[in-house]
């Protein structure tokens, strides 16, 4: 039996689904969960909801969400403890309770499709590979297998979904993404395509950039740099994406304080350089990070810091120093 055709068998003895994405979802993630919802629906699954925690704030997710009028609800870990045997708990786009979510360690889950590194999963079903450039990718080829209706709406999300996540097949792109991007092709709302791919930038973005353009530091083929405090979280990402294109870089870091916690993001091209394992080894003890070799993140509660100081200024100068230490150390640069 197929991998689909077992996920099809799971979905018919389900009385509900509850699909959670991971933290501040992007279009791979809420296409791969818009998808899983429709093949949930054509198995007898009626009742479903997609859960997020964290925040859509990029302009592109919020646009995403706008224009194909998903419908998300925000993630209350009751709902998805002590359910029913029925009662079905999917992960797309991720893989661990707990990591890069806000579901308790503990929690049982039933269905898990990811291509981001991850071990140790542990689900009734599991979808699991790494070598592929979207999840988007696999949730089409389920779709397709299981002669899922396709109308404009979902076609148009799995293909910008995969579009967005290998950077226009730049990053990671396989021929599956090839062969998955031509059949929806037919299928999708090229306009809205368009529009999907060149939404407005905000002001806060774009100073975030501007900042993080202002604070580079470069050490051989490294840079490394920060936003300062912002409301923009998706700015790190875009600034991030920017930086690692100037010339002799190879790899770029962008951190910034965000709320209550110390985001990263890092880009790096160079095959020498996994950036998913540096940010794992270089933060573990204080938050998380990870990701792929080119391109991944990490979180760390602001609270670890923020006993030093109640001064804005002196804690970002607190944060700079460790975070900069701390990636100069994994990377075996100099300071």
């Amino acid at each position: 039996m197929s991998q689909p055709q077992q996920l099809d068998g799971l979905l018919e003895g389900g009385s509900d689904l509850n699909i959670v994405c991971h933290n501040n979802p992007d279009p791979d993630c809420l296409a791969s969960a818009l998808a899983l919802g429709r093949i949930a629906a054509a198995a007898g699954i009626d009742e479903q909801q997609i859960l997020y925690s964290g925040e859509i704030s990029h302009q592109q997710n919020r646009a995403f969400v706008n224009l194909l009028d998903i419908d998300l609800q925000s993630f209350d870990s009751a709902t998805v403890q002590n359910r029913q045997p029925d009662s079905l708990l999917a992960f797309v786009d991720h893989s661990i309770p707990g990591e890069n979510n806000t579901v308790p360690p503990d929690t049982a889950v039933d269905i898990v499709i990811d291509h981001h590194p991850a071990e140790d999963i542990d689900a009734r079903f599991v979808d699991h590979r790494e070598e592929l450039g979207a999840a988007a990718t696999i949730l089409t080829e389920y779709v397709r297998t299981l002669d899922i209706d396709l109308d404009t709406d979902l076609a148009t999300a799995l293909l910008f979904a995969i579009r967005s996540d290998t950077l226009d097949f730049l990053r990671g792109a396989t021929s599956e993404e090839y062969d998955a991007s031509g059949y929806l092709h037919e299928y999708a709302d090229q306009e809205m395509v368009r529009q999907l791919s060149s939404p407005s930038v905000s002001g806060g973005t774009l100073d975030a950039i501007s900042t993080a353009i202002d604070n580079r530091i470069i050490n051989g083929a490294v840079l490394i740099s920060h936003v300062g405090r912002t409301t923009e979280r998706d700015a790190l990402p875009q600034a991030v994406d920017y930086l690692v294109r100037l010339e002799g870089v190879q790899t770029a870091i962008v951190f910034g304080l965000v709320n209550d916690a110390i985001q990263i993001s890092a880009r790096s091209p160079d095959a020498r350089v996994n950036v998913g394992d540096v940010l794992d080894e270089a933060f573990e003890d204080v938050g998380s990070g990870g990701g792929h070799q080119d391109v991944a993140g990490g979180e760390i509660p602001l609270g670890l810091f923020a006993d030093y100081t109640s001064d804005d200024a002196q804690l970002l100068d607190i944060v700079e120093q460790i975070i900069t230490t701390r990636l100069f150390a994994e990377l075996n640069l100099s300071e």
